[in-house]
């Protein structure tokens, strides 16, 4: 039996005392996608958080590619391409300036002709030399997908990446996280379409009040199942 790629044992995190992740159990194997689901506050964006070792937990295990997150929160970083509520991108900075500071963080070799094929997958290439206070809210989320993937990251953490994507965004933002898997890459994204929840990932997980209330193969699931298990678990 093969050693799960992400694998995720009693994970707690509180907030000033308040429980925010409960005992939190995940497995998903290398090339998988998971969608995870739930209302505002339930836990989602934090769970991102500390795969990205952005966040501390205060107890449990969790191993990514066989990295302990306790004690290779650095050597996990290099390895995560993540997407946040916020851009995380510089101002000042045009989008071309933002991959390449990104980038050469990173380490990234050839980084501008990186950044260039990026740009033109994510039909950016003429907005280039264009700052960052100019783009609108779905050029600057197709610019945050572009600095995730910059560095070719093993795990992709996508904290609701359809957000102020039209609907040709949308079909590309499927088909990178598809060239994403095909290449052996994991992803965990969180969505409150049910149905791109079934149609983009092979698992779906469902968290209520931090805990984990519901976990199934999309495969096995219809989008009006998962909306029928969410209104359940918010019972």
């Amino acid at each position: 039996m093969s050693t799960p790629y992400l694998e995720i044992k009693g994970l707690k995190k509180n907030y000033n005392l308040k429980p925010i992740l409960r005992d939190i159990e995940i497995e998903l194997d290398q090339g998988q996608c998971m969608a995870l689901l739930g209302a505002n506050g339930a836990g989602k964006t934090t769970l991102l958080r500390i795969l990205a070792c952005l966040t501390k937990p205060e107890a449990g295990s969790i191993r990514i590619g066989g990295m302990d997150i306790w004690h290779d929160a650095q050597q996990i970083r290099q390895q995560v391409g993540f997407v946040g509520h916020q851009p995380n991108l510089y101002n000042e900075l045009t989008a071309m300036e933002n991959l390449l500071f990104f980038g050469r963080m990173y380490s990234v070799k050839q980084v501008r002709e990186r950044a260039t094929t990026l740009m033109q997958r994510l039909g950016l290439e003429r907005r280039a030399s264009e700052r960052i206070a100019t783009l609108s809210r779905g050029q600057l989320q197709r610019l945050s997908l572009a600095r995730a993937l910059l560095h070719a990251p093993r795990l992709l953490l996508l904290d609701e990446p359809d957000a102020g994507l039209d609907e040709e965004g949308i079909v590309l933002l499927e088909t990178l996280m598809k060239e994403h898997a095909e290449q052996g890459g994991t992803t965990v994204f969180t969505t409150h379409h049910f149905e791109r929840a079934v149609a983009f990932s092979e698992r779906v997980c469902m968290l209520r009040g931090g805990r984990v209330v519901y976990q199934q193969d999309s495969s096995a699931v219809e989008a009006g199942g998962i909306k029928q298990a969410f209104q359940e678990a918010l019972r």
